[in-house]
């Protein structure tokens, strides 16, 4: 009686780590959401030949018609102003090289080491890993020491000052009879939207699910 030998068989499962980049669509969703107010904003910009209209100039008579004129000023030349605020600010970190890459460096560690992360990503740094609160917590301090313990918050400060400064100053002297708004723009559209977190925002939804997702 012949019995035929079973010769094993086995299989090798080889696994593979694909050392792909790291692809968030929040964070996708949040710059195509960013660069479209952005576009949106800048096409209602006005005339900037309005704005250095040198014929539109005076004084104002007294302290209550300045704050007047700046309130309409500013209503209608919102984007204009957050332009030089803006262009301000640039400047300001531009000529001061070390506290701009500071600032990218800070900003660049909230987006990708919690707000962009995926969840079932943890957060390793220097060969620790990091659970989202203990993230939160060093990101948190690393803030208010970038703020205020460099010279960071004190330039991003003095820029701002400067800027409202000078949006003060044009705004009290030019003459805003001439100037008349679209009944229809609302007070907050376009940049002013997105920054104030109006819930039709899609990018400032991700942002705000993935941190409440996370604590």
């Amino acid at each position: 009686m012949s019995s035929s030998a079973t010769l094993p068989m086995t299989t090798q499962q080889t696994t593979t780590n694909d050392n792909t980049t790291i692809t968030t669509p929040a964070f996708r969703s949040f710059i195509s959401r960013l660069t479209t107010s952005l576009r949106q904003t800048f096409a209602q910009r006005r005339p900037w030949y309005e704005l250095l209209d040198r014929s539109a100039f005076t004084r104002p008579e007294n302290l209550s018609d300045a704050f007047s004129r700046i309130r309409k000023n500013a209503a209608y030349f919102r984007v204009n102003y957050l332009s030089l605020l803006a262009a301000v600010l640039a400047f300001s970190l531009i000529s001061h090289p070390f506290s701009l890459i500071v600032l990218l460096s800070l900003l660049a560690a909230w987006c990708f080491l919690y707000l962009f992360r995926p969840s079932d990503q943890p957060a390793i740094l220097f060969g620790r890993t990091f659970s989202d609160r203990e993230m939160l917590g060093i990101l948190v301090i690393c803030t208010v020491v970038v703020i205020f313990l460099t010279s960071v918050g004190s330039l991003l400060i003095s820029a701002a000052l400067i800027g409202v400064g000078i949006v003060s100053v044009h705004g009290a002297f030019r003459v805003p009879e001439d100037l008349f708004l679209d009944d229809q723009e609302g007070p907050n559209s376009g940049l002013l939207s997105f920054l104030g977190g109006t819930a039709s925002s899609a990018a400032v939804a991700a942002a705000g699910s993935a941190v409440a997702g996370r604590v």
